[in-house]
């Protein structure tokens, strides 16, 4: 098992500071959205020295940055009226990630409609990464729920790695873990890193949050570390098997992201 030294542990934070928030957190890493998480209108970066004082100042402090895209980029979608729009806002939010130094962007993996053939969202996502200028590495992150999306079901996601693996950017494309959304899609924690990593050879992030729901529920609701119905030892668990860098997006501010931190901590 890896030990708590080896694995760094941050947080999802307001993107102002998100210096000040790991300094305050005793974090080495964050992870924030640039901009409005729900629409189109393109990245912003509100931190006071812009885009280039925020690289620089990261560098200075040690502390990793990671961006999250907007939860409405689809880019597997046959609705060239969401497909379209979420390739360009992909581009955007992958040059301003770049901008920032952001270690990674991590992009949900999306899904098709009802009446579609998976094999299209496939095609769709390899079409994706060739139009895109991949600046930095882009993780592709696993979802909770639907039974047309590209990333619940393990299969889906062998048909997404498939699809991409002939891209030139391949070697750019990495994955993120998310612990409640592989419960609440029915995936064995016991198994889904090596499942993962059987498919994608790589686990470039963890999402490590606990489930309000239970297993296969297809619900998206994080809890705290401890607090739902994962546990925080089988969590731990996952962490360790995937010996990747780990965020939290557990609920609450500065001293529920410490004590979740000091919890995984202390069982690594």
């Amino acid at each position: 098992m890896a030990s708590s030294e080896t694995i760094a542990i941050g947080a999802h934070v307001d993107q102002t500071d998100p210096i000040a928030e790991a300094r305050v957190r005793g974090m080495a890493s964050v992870q924030f959205f640039l901009g409005d998480p729900q629409g189109y209108k393109g990245p912003e970066i509100r931190y006071v020295g812009g885009a280039d004082g925020l690289r620089a100042d990261a560098e200075s402090a040690g502390i990793d940055l990671y961006v999250h895209a907007p939860y409405i980029v689809n880019v597997a979608t046959t609705n060239n009226r969401i497909r379209i729009p979420s390739r360009k806002l992909l581009q955007k939010h992958v040059d301003a990630a770049a901008a920032i130094g952001a270690k990674g962007l991590i992009v949900h993996g999306g899904h098709v409609n009802k009446a579609d053939d998976p094999e299209v969202g496939f095609d769709n996502w390899r079409k994706a990464i060739d139009a895109t200028d991949l600046k930095l590495p882009v993780l592709i992150e696993n979802t909770a729920g639907g039974d047309n999306a590209m990333t619940r079901y393990l299969e889906r996601i062998a048909g997404v790695w498939a699809a991409i693996a002939a891209c030139d950017q391949a070697d750019r494309v990495g994955f993120c873990l998310d612990t409640c959304h592989a419960h609440a899609g029915g995936n064995p924690l016991e198994t889904v890193v090596a499942d993962v990593l059987a498919i994608t050879d790589r686990i470039d992030l963890v999402h490590c949050n606990d489930s309000r729901d239970d297993f296969d529920s297809g619900a998206d609701r994080h809890a705290n570390v401890g607090a739902g119905k994962i546990g925080a030892e089988a969590l731990a668990d996952v962490v360790a098997a995937a010996g990747a860098p780990v965020i939290l997006e557990t609920p609450g501010g500065v001293e529920e992201h410490r004590a979740d931190a000091d919890t995984l901590r202390g069982l690594l």
